[in-house]
């Protein structure tokens, strides 16, 4: 029979050799792998009491309370509820794009570009595309910005008001653009956020990291949107986009769920704040068919809109029919649209008040950092107010 004592021995002398070879003192290294290991099972305790006592309501998005004033098809127009005394007075219209949710901009009270805005005395109004099916493959860019028009002149009328001002968020910016350019006369501004316009500008104009989106897209064969497209259904699942979006940023895809999410399990504000992006990243909606080809081939590929020949509903899109002021902002670091891409509106439009701003942070930081949070509502509702009349 072996001596446990021997046993012993050996077992810490090959760990004190493996640790001696690695530059460690043993007796340290083993503590410190002790502590870590009661450090993180307290996280797990406590996160899973934070779990088990948390309901649906402790993970809404999108909450901030608003009216259904119309619908039309599954675009529904709502109207926030004011917090606050009015200090600008024209309505303003929110308009997201198709790729997402518009729970984005609601996350949270803390982390809520719609509540900021209605917090300084602004009167928001949003578009809400619902969740587009393979009923609705058949919808157009020209549909959508039929969708805003109504919405337009709805607002107008309950407001008495005769032009609105439009925010428009990414995808919703290139929306937003189109319709400024083709109904200027109900446009009284137009402030822009992450939107891209020059979809080529990166090509000579961006770092390493940024633009890799466009590189893809315009990697792919038009014949190879459409048999994608096809083959999916007629549509642009939900599912698919979100995975593109993974694959760009592989690490940080991989590390969140391990070594940042170990990091917050004990603080229950941090863990609620990662379960609400979690829970809006799983509702992406998908995207109707018709409107993919045409954002993938006419301005991924062919840059139409910059090039002065998009057309939507058999009217060029001139940006140089844009005459009310513009403001248009953009994120520094972003991955998905590179600065550039947003930039590239300045030369083009017709109006003579135009100022753009970049903020030094991500494209989803630019909406639910803590950092941006204060600095872009400020920036939005400071613009208005020095434009309102």
């Amino acid at each position: 029979m072996t001596d446990p004592r021997y046993t012993t021995f050996n077992t810490f002398n090959t760990f004190n050799t493996f640790n001696t070879f690695n530059g460690f003192n043993s007796f340290n290294s083993f503590n410190s792998f002790m502590k870590d290991c009661a450090e993180n099972f307290g996280r797990f305790h406590k996160a899973a009491d934070v779990l088990a006592a948390t309901g649906k309501v402790d993970v809404d998005i999108g909450a901030t309370p608003k009216t259904l004033v119309m619908r039309r098809d599954k675009v529904e127009l709502f109207r926030y509820e004011p917090t606050a005394e009015r200090t600008v007075e024209a309505p303003v219209l929110m308009v997201y794009g198709l790729i997402g949710r518009y729970t984005f901009l609601d996350l949270q009270p803390d982390r809520s570009l719609v509540r900021s805005l209605l917090d300084k005395g602004i009167d928001i109004w949003l578009n809400d595309w619902g969740q587009p099916g393979r009923g609705e493959r058949w919808l157009t860019m020209d549909d959508y910005v039929d969708y805003i028009h109504e919405a337009v002149q709805w607002i107008c009328r309950e407001t008495g008001h005769d032009k609105v001002t439009l925010l428009g968020i990414c995808e919703g910016g290139v929306l937003a653009t189109c319709y400024a350019a083709l109904y200027p006369e109900k446009v009284k501004n137009l402030v822009l956020a992450a939107t891209p316009i020059g979809f080529h500008a990166d090509i000579d104009d961006a770092p390493a990291h940024q633009g890799l989106l466009n590189t893809w897209t315009r990697s792919l064969a038009p014949e190879d949107i459409d048999r994608i497209i096809d083959a999916l259904g007629g549509v642009i699942p939900g599912d698919f986009m979100g995975l593109i979006f993974t694959l760009m940023t592989p690490m940080r895809s991989l590390t969140k769920y391990n070594v940042d999410l170990l990091e917050i399990l004990g603080d229950k504000d941090k863990l609620m704040n990662f379960l609400r992006m979690e829970k809006w990243l799983a509702d992406r909606p998908d995207h109707p068919g018709a409107a993919g080809r045409q954002w993938l081939k006419e301005l991924y590929h062919e840059n139409r809109l910059v090039e002065g020949s998009f057309e939507l509903s058999g009217r060029v899109v001139d940006l140089r029919a844009i005459v009310a002021p513009v403001l248009n902002i953009f994120a520094l670091n972003d991955h998905i649209i590179p600065p550039a891409c947003s930039k590239a509106l300045g030369s083009k439009i017709g109006t003579t008040e135009y100022k753009e701003i970049g903020l030094d942070c991500g494209h989803v930081g630019l909406f639910v950092s803590s950092k941006s949070q204060g600095s872009l509502a400020e920036i939005i509702a400071e613009w208005l107010k020095a434009r309102d009349e």
